[in-house]
This record gives C-alpha cells, structure tokens and sequence, in this order.
C-alpha cells in the first residue's frame, strides 16, 4: 500500500483520482490544498482533512487518494 500523507500536512488529491469525471463532484474539490489530520481510529484508511482556505473539515475520504504537496508546490 502507497505511504499516507503525514499528520498535518498539505496534501492534494492524486493525479488518477483527479481524473475521474466524478472527482468534480467532491465537496472538498475547489478547497484544495487540504491539511491532513488524521486517520479516524474506527474507519481504518479514512480520513479527516480540513480546508486550507476555509477551514471546513471533510471527513471519512480514503487516505491512499490523497498525496502530501512537494516544497515546490507549497
């Protein structure tokens, strides 16, 4: 399995899933970059990931979609 991103760090969703059609349907799609929180302890491989902008919190996302930004892109 991919490495998950680290606790609080920005993370974009990854290229192959940004590429399906339903992606634009995501409610976190034009809140990008999120900051990751955490794995929920009772929904292994979901998430809680809260807008960078706006601080809106999405929860119960797969973690693997998700990759941390690189330094050039923060």
């Amino acid at each position: 399995m991919a490495k998950s991103p680290r606790k609080l760090s920005l993370v974009k969703l990854k290229k192959k899933w940004r590429a399906e059609p339903t992606s634009k349907e995501l409610p976190f799609i034009d809140d990008m970059p999120l900051i990751f929180l955490g794995e929920i302890p009772n929904m292994p491989e979901h998430g809680v990931f809260a807008g960078h902008r706006s601080g809106r919190i999405y929860s119960g996302f797969h973690i693997f979609q998700f990759a941390e930004l690189s330094k050039n892109e923060v």
